[in-house]
């Protein structure tokens, strides 16, 4: 039976330029083949690089990246692999001072809160409105959206190339 098929993107927001080629070795291992990624500065932190890179692969493919590059200091990313037939999309986020964050995704790229964890806020909260806020804003991964926005709009005046697959 074969793997079942799975696409993503990784999202390197900041990286010391020293380290962009041991990212490139670690997300290949990850995907079974050598990688070359299109490296730019990164206009938020001076002498820091930043990249996106689209990938293909089989189903946890994205996770199998996000560990690849977790555990190095200075290095902010995202990668996200897409729902599959059988499987659901995922969002992996990391930045220095909060490390690493996962949510579960639908097929429109919304973090999904699993029942359990809703009810988890709900139960930790009690009728304070302000901690049940608090509660959702972790399970929703808000502090890691906020560190990393800034760094997401810096690629805004980057080219777009647009890649269509027919067949």
């Amino acid at each position: 039976m074969a793997a079942a098929y799975a696409r993503g993107v990784l999202f390197v927001h900041s990286s010391p330029r020293a380290l962009c080629p041991h990212l490139e070795w670690a997300a290949g291992r990850a995907l079974g083949r050598a990688v070359n990624f299109r490296w730019m500065p990164q206009p938020i932190l001076p002498g820091a690089m930043r990249t996106e890179f689209y990938w293909e692969g089989e189903q946890g493919t994205g996770a199998e990246i996000a560990s690849a590059l977790r555990g190095w200091e200075h290095l902010r990313y995202e990668v996200t692999e897409d729902p599959s037939p059988g499987a659901d999309g995922g969002r992996w986020l990391h930045t220095p001072d909060l490390g690493i964050f996962f949510a579960q995704t639908d097929s429109a790229g919304n973090v999904v809160i699993p029942e359990d964890r809703v009810r988890y806020a709900m139960e930790v909260a009690g009728s304070n409105t302000l901690e049940l806020h608090r509660e959702l804003r972790l399970a929703l991964g808000q502090a890691w959206d906020d560190e990393l926005e800034p760094f997401r709009h810096a690629s805004d005046d980057n080219p777009v190339v647009w890649l269509h697959k027919v067949g």
